[in-house]
């Protein structure tokens, strides 16, 4: 079996792609379904222990949320979140869980 690898770039140009109305949620949900994947899929191979944590975290949630919940309107949360520094793990991760979904 071949292992494939998710990017940080590649996340991130998905999620902005989402965030600018360029794919809809089911696109996005449709992407994570299809390759996300551990541990047949490496995670931002060669990224900080905080971002591959930050990667899994954005897949998983929108892999498992309903549609309905995504909030567009907060799409950078998820982001910025990926794209945190080790001090910021937290509060940007806070944000995500918190915000990035509706209720």
């Amino acid at each position: 079996m071949e292992i494939t690898e998710i990017t940080k770039a590649q996340l991130v140009a998905l999620l902005s792609a989402w965030k600018q109305g360029e794919i809809d949620a089911e696109a996005l949900q449709n992407w994570m379904i299809t390759h996300y994947d551990p541990p047949e899929v490496k995670i931002g191979t060669g990224e900080p222990e905080w971002t591959q944590e930050a990667m899994n975290i954005v897949m998983n949630e929108y892999e498992i949320a309903k549609l309905d919940k995504f909030r567009l309107d907060n799409a950078q949360y998820a982001i910025d979140f990926v794209n945190c520094s080790e001090s910021t793990f937290n509060q940007t991760k806070h944000l995500f869980i918190q915000d990035g979904f509706s209720d």
